[in-house]
């Protein structure tokens, strides 16, 4: 199977500056949310920090509370500063790709997709320092919060985007490379009890349509399409599309010249045999 290509991020700058306009702007419209929006946004310097506090606040119980998980999330944002990039960029691909999206504030404060995705990386930056018990605490809490459960040692790019969200699996050996779009109810799993490398290898530009099951040691290759509801149990050429129990190839031509997980497309093709089907 290929390598992940090396991850190329932006600064966060811009982001930040306009999701601090945004949180102004919310805070002078409705003053019954002024006191969150300044708490979670704009009595920060920098996006980490607004992060750390944000998800502290969700993540925070009564076996890890509050302050404490945020000094956790500052510990993994000052260690790793590649945890705010991608942050900034799963945001920017939150407000490129989903029509629902109209401030980058939605997603910080209210998108269990890219909640949770942010969560997940604090969780394996913790499994990367081999502290296995706060990641699998966090991870449990995760699956409490967003209804996403993905195991900590799991490895995923930047410029993810997980729209809805309820009821995504990711396992343990899984690979989520850079700008990926999936959907709600999707599972990376494995086949049974074997141990060992056993999830998927989802490579760059992917589209997972929802429910989607894909499953075993098995590669989908770039901007390739799986389209809702499909079980996925050999590998996906790059740039086709397939669909079905078990899934085929269908709808003729491949993807050629388009980045599916960019433009949502989730149209098949027409073909000589009749039209196309959605995904």
């Amino acid at each position: 199977m290929g390598e992940a290509q090396p991850r190329v991020f932006e600064a966060s700058g811009g982001v930040w500056a306009q999701l601090r306009v945004e949180a102004m702007q919310a805070a002078a419209e409705e003053p019954l949310l002024a006191s969150y929006l300044h708490a979670s946004i704009l009595h920060h310097e920098k996006i980490e920090d607004a992060l750390s506090y944000h998800l502290a606040q969700k993540l925070g119980d009564a076996d890890l509370p509050a302050l404490q998980m945020r000094d956790v999330a500052r510990e993994a944002y000052a260690m790793d500063p590649q945890l705010a990039q991608q942050a900034t960029r799963d945001m920017r691909v939150v407000r490129e790709r989903d029509p629902a999206c109209r401030t980058y504030l939605q997603p910080f404060l209210y998108f269990k997709g890219y909640g949770g995705l942010q969560a997940y990386r604090i969780a394996h930056w913790l499994w990367t320092q081999q502290r296995d018990v706060l990641a699998y605490h966090l991870q449990s809490r995760i699956s409490e919060l967003f209804a996403i459960d993905i195991h900590p040692a799991a490895r995923i790019g930047a410029g993810v985007f997980i729209d809805h969200a309820h009821g995504i699996v990711i396992g343990e050996t899984a690979v989520v490379e850079d700008d990926v779009s999936m959907l709600h109810s999707v599972t990376l799993g494995g086949t049974g009890k074997q141990g060992g490398d056993r999830h998927p290898k989802i490579r760059r530009g992917v589209l997972i349509g929802a429910g989607a099951k894909v499953l075993g040691n098995i590669e989908v290759g770039e901007d390739a399409r799986i389209a809702a509801g499909s079980v996925v149990l050999e590998d996906v050429a790059a740039r086709c599309t397939v669909a079905g129990v078990p899934a085929k190839p269908i709808g003729g031509r491949c993807c050629e010249g388009v980045m599916p997980a960019q433009e949502m497309d989730q149209m098949i093709e027409a073909t000589l045999d009749g039209p196309g089907d959605g995904i």
